[in-house]
């Protein structure tokens, strides 16, 4: 029978499964500039911008999705509330993000490289779309009647004139990287770890999307794309075989013989039913045991005849001596 372990132990990691730091801090810190810069690069567009917000915001009350409005009514009904949200907006992102990295490198090798492969790949299609589909944020839309709570309440990691800030790319709400991050993140710490309690890492992307809808900065639609961007991402780079727990197989008691090492019946070799033949290397004397007396009579049509024979001699040789 053959026993499957569905969790990850908690063994020392294999360090050899762990690539160069240096180089991994290189890496991961280039494709950190490359995609600020390219959404930089991708400013601009304001007309194409709010001509696709329009179109965005159309689509989803034909899908009769919730109208982003009943996220951020509930938020501004307390001031402390709405400023937690900013703050969760603009503080957790990326700390949550690099920490989830630093953790798998230290402790899980071989999940660290997925994760980050799959985040790299997530991030370029991510910065490719922002370029073919600029898309002004909700809280620029003047149909969507939304309050920017970042500029109202603070804090906020945006420049109040969009077309100007030299810090980041407004026009780059399709797909919400923070979603998508998020989502990562309790996934890879879900599939890493066997916690029981693991399942509530979970709440970080819920928590992440209600912010980014309540807050105005994304669209209910943006976090749609980047969830199904990241299930193919996670379907192409697949953990590696030797990281996957490997099943254990353990011997059945009732198969004599059907595992290496597992005790034979004696009366597999001749001997007495029940008996366990004893475990002595050939040609070792042990003291007290009894070596073999030889093959068995044969009691075949010769060799029956020839004891009878030699059973008559004896008879007539003791005859004589009595005589």
């Amino acid at each position: 029978m053959t026993y499957a372990r569905t969790e990850p132990t908690d063994q020392e990691p294999d360090i050899r499964a762990r690539p160069p730091l240096v180089r991994e801090f290189l890496l991961v810190a280039g494709l950190f500039l490359a995609y600020k810069f390219g959404r930089r690069a991708a400013n601009g567009h304001v007309e194409e911008a709010f001509r696709n917000a329009g179109n965005v915001w159309d689509l989803e009350r034909a899908l009769h999705l919730p109208g982003e409005g009943a996220v951020q009514g509930l938020l501004l009904h307390s001031q402390p509330l709405i400023h937690a949200a900013n703050t969760y907006y603009a503080a957790v992102h990326f700390p949550a993000t690099a920490l989830f990295l630093v953790w798998l490198y230290w402790r899980r090798p071989r999940h660290y490289l997925r994760s980050r492969r799959v985040l790299a790949a997530l991030t370029g299609a991510a910065l490719a779309l922002h370029l073919l589909f600029p898309l002004a944020p909700p809280r620029m839309l003047p149909a969507a009647g939304l309050v920017d709570t970042g500029q109202v309440y603070g804090p906020t990691v945006y420049g109040q004139t969009p077309a100007t800030d030299t810090m980041a790319n407004q026009f780059a709400a399709m797909p919400s990287l923070h979603v998508g991050w998020a989502v990562m993140v309790a996934v890879g710490l879900i599939v890493a770890t066997r916690s029981r309690w693991r399942w509530l890492w979970l709440l970080h992307p819920a928590l992440t999307l209600l912010v980014v809808v309540g807050t105005a900065n994304h669209y209910w639609l943006d976090a749609i794309v980047v969830g199904a961007m990241l299930a193919v991402a996670l379907a192409v780079f697949r953990l590696p075989q030797s990281a996957r727990t490997a099943p254990a197989r353990r011997p059945r008691p009732d198969l004599w013989g059907s595992v290496e090492g597992s005790p034979v019946p004696a009366y597999a070799g001749g001997g007495a039913p029940g008996a366990l033949a004893p475990a002595v290397p050939a040609g070792s004397a042990v003291p007290g045991a009894f070596a073999p007396a030889g093959p068995p009579p044969s009691f075949g049509a010769a060799g029956g005849s020839a004891d009878r024979a030699d059973a008559g001699s004896r008879a007539t040789a003791r005859a004589g001596a009595v005589r």
